[in-house]
């Protein structure tokens, strides 16, 4: 399966094909055709997920990759072209070093797109431990999110539509994931954002959804920019190549000018910034909301809000060089991380709809992935990835659920005592909680530690201390404004639409996956159990699994670099921060549960009342992008371009017309009338005079003209004369 990974994305882009041809005919609009097809594909990424974890139990020869790179190098026609040569000695040395590190290389098939001027282009399916969990995460929560969605969106006027995008944003995930390099990553990069918008905006006709979809692509389209210049950065600086284990390579063996690493990080890291929420790029996030619940589940847990974390971790060697990861204690990437994770746990404590809480929080989790990577933690962002999957779409299928009956999302105006009428859904709800906020044992603890040990203990000396502060003040975040969420929901009494509706609990289609989810965000956290410090108990045979699987190793992955390491378990910081997530459960649960909260204190401190306005305002990001540079664009500035047209380019032209006109009049009436015209007036009499010259010689007499060929004879003769002599 390994070789043949290439089919799991075909598969469900074929079903697409399918429902949009077939499915209105179909007994279930389709959707049994997209159900079936991932069903298919999660038994496939199954299969090579067990493969890959074989071929890391019995790793075959090294030296494949490396030889690859070199074959890779040698069709260079840059500068790199030079160092070909020596490339074989590189692989070489990667190779033995392989050996002894038991290095599991990944698999690469391609097959040849089109060549130009020597350059070969080359498209093909990368599998290693990172595509391969991905392949299970996908498949696995788009299966679920097809099961719930075939009762929540029953009866919908455009079912069928739905199910084929479903389809088609699967694939397009899929792809993006087996892409062997950066050419591809760019195609699935687009499908995904193509899909979401047709997702986002599934109900078009109200036109928030519209607004919402829109918002979105256009968002995304900036950052798009800086994935094409850091692509485009990189294809030239690694000797003119997309391939991703070249570049990477090259990048850990200092081919590559760390300026250039510099600049094409930074470009890429624009392109993250949208993708995957990152501030001041994630403003589209949030109001994504305006699409189905599910497709939020699949949009903000395991698809398209993660492709610029996978995308930082595919290309880890150029980021990790080029932001000088390993041997910082401050870079752009840990910032932008710790900076959104708060800032967008600030503003979850604002939302009344349920779907923007979680949507915040969503924000804030994917600032702790981008963190860690960006402190030099690539198993416990990864990791991290792979536990927020679970336990998010478990939330957000719970929100779902809670909404399936009275068609509302706002907790405060119509929610609240629903624990006892609808229990498996607040189990569940419960459950991904408290994984999100990290309560041991949950899933959400174990990826959460790991990413402040790695902040406390990676690095330069002393660590990443401004991210790990963060990160620890984040963890205080999500458990209040989680447990604030838990309160309006399911406690206190039943307000507005859920009073009057008669609430029950979902049927299987509903609850069955929200069950699912939340049993695997109690055991998923035991994947990566580490067993050094308090834990070095733990048999090796069970430990780390999950970096020890889905880890790269070789010389694509900075692994080999001294500057990298792996952080080991420290109690005293698992539980202090532990001990602050509970905090800021425990100060929500005095402010709503006992009531202890100051009332009011908004209308009674300006302090407060400020701080308030500014979050409701969402720090002014919206003002800024809708109000100051699209309202500028469409008011003063349009108006400034108008009147710059008409008075400014339109007189340039009216003026040239009317010169232009003005001399034609003035030729017309001096030169042509004047000049021409006489002269040609004056030819036609001269021609005429002479004419009647020669006609009055013209008499029939022979001897006239006898006598006029004989003079005309003598004046030739005497023309002669003169010349000769």
């Amino acid at each position: 399966m390994l070789t043949h990974a290439w089919i799991i994305p075909l598969i469900p882009a074929i079903s697409f094909v399918l429902i949009l041809a077939f499915g209105k005919k179909l007994p279930r609009g389709g959707s049994e055709i997209g159900l079936a097809s991932v069903a298919i594909c999660f038994v496939l990424a199954l299969a090579v997920g067990a493969a890959w974890i074989g071929r890391v139990n019995h790793p075959p020869e090294a030296g494949a990759v490396e030889k690859h790179v070199a074959a890779v190098v040698a069709q260079s026609e840059n500068s790199l072209a030079k160092s070909a040569p020596d490339a074989p000695a590189h692989a070489n040395k990667a190779a033995a070093g392989a050996e002894e590190e038991h290095v599991t290389e990944p698999v690469v098939r391609e097959i040849t797109w089109f060549q130009n001027e020597g350059v070969t282009i080359k498209v093909g399916t990368m599998v290693d431990g990172l595509s391969a969990l991905m392949l299970v995460v996908v498949t696995l929560i788009s299966m679920l999110v097809h099961v719930f969605s075939t009762d929540y969106v029953s009866g919908d006027r455009r079912y069928t539509h739905y199910f084929g995008f479903l389809s088609l944003f699967t694939a397009s995930m899929l792809f993006f994931v087996l892409a062997e390099n950066t050419l591809q990553m760019i195609v699935g990069w687009e499908l995904v954002g193509l899909c979401s918008f047709a997702l986002i905006g599934h109900w078009w006709e109200e036109k928030a959804n519209s607004d919402a979809a829109l918002k979105a692509f256009l968002t995304n389209r900036v950052g798009d920019i800086g994935l094409l210049c850091g692509v485009i950065i990189l294809y030239f600086a690694a000797g003119k190549t997309f391939d991703t284990i070249t570049i990477n390579t090259l990048a850990n063996q200092g081919e590559i000018r760390h300026f250039l690493l510099l600049i094409a990080s930074l470009s890429l890291m624009t392109a993250v910034m949208s993708k995957s929420g990152q501030f001041v790029l994630h403003t589209w996030l949030p109001d994504a909301m305006a699409g189905p619940t599910p497709v939020s589940a699949l949009i903000h847990a395991a698809t398209m809000v993660v492709a610029g974390v996978f995308m930082i971790a595919r290309l880890y060697g150029v980021f990790f060089n080029g932001l000088s990861i390993g041997t910082a204690n401050i870079n752009v990437m840990a910032v932008i991380g710790a900076v959104t994770l708060i800032g967008a746990g600030l503003l979850a404590f604002v939302q009344s709809d349920i779907k923007k809480v979680l949507a915040y929080s969503t924000v804030s989790q994917l600032g702790y992935m981008v963190m860690a990577l960006g402190v030099g933690g690539w198993t416990a962002g990864i990791f991290h990835l792979f536990t927020h999957a679970l336990f998010k779409a478990c939330l957000f299928l719970g929100a779902g659920s809670l909404a399936h009956h009275i068609h509302s999302f706002d907790m405060k105006k119509d929610m609240g005592g629903l624990r006892k009428v609808m229990p498996w859904t607040y189990r569940t709800f419960v459950i991904g909680t408290l994984a999100l906020v990290a309560v041991p044992p949950f899933a959400g603890f174990w990826s959460k530690d790991e990413i402040l040990a790695s902040s406390q203990q990676l690095g330069g000396p002393g660590g990443y201390k401004l991210m790990l502060v963060m990160g620890t003040l984040g963890a205080a975040l999500t458990g209040a404004y989680m447990t604030r969420a838990i309160w309006f929901v399911f406690f206190g009494e039943r307000r507005g639409a859920s009073a009057t509706h008669d609430m029950h609990e979902n049927g299987p289609r509903i609850v069955v996956p929200l069950v699912i989810l939340a049993g695997l965000a109690c055991i998923a956290g035991f994947a990566n159990l580490p067993n050094t410090g308090f834990l070095s108990w733990v048999p090796e045979s069970v430990a780390l699994r999950f970096e020890h699987y889905v880890e790269p190793t070789g010389a694509y992955f900075p692994s080999a670099a001294n500057a990298f390491s792996h952080p080991k378990f420290n109690i005293l910081l698992a539980l202090v921060s532990t001990g602050v997530g509970l905090l800021g459960v425990l100060g929500a649960y005095l402010w709503f549960w006992k009531d202890l909260g100051p009332h009011r204190l908004t209308e009674r401190n300006k302090i407060a009342r400020a701080g308030y306005v500014v979050l409701e305002k969402k720090y002014g990001l919206d003002i800024l992008y809708t109000d100051v540079i699209a309202g500028g664009i469409k008011g003063p500035i349009a108006k400034a371009t108008y009147w710059f047209n008409q008075n400014v380019i339109d007189g340039v032209v009216n003026l040239v017309a009317s010169t232009a006109r003005t001399t034609g009049e003035w030729v017309y009436k001096n030169i042509d009338q004047g000049v021409v015209d006489n002269v040609v007036k004056g030819s036609g009499l001269a021609a005429e005079g002479s004419g009647e010259v020669l006609r009055k010689a013209q008499t029939g007499k022979v001897q006239a003209y006898g006598a006029y060929l004989f003079l005309g004879a003598a004046v030739l003769a005497a023309i002669f004369v003169v010349i000769a002599s």
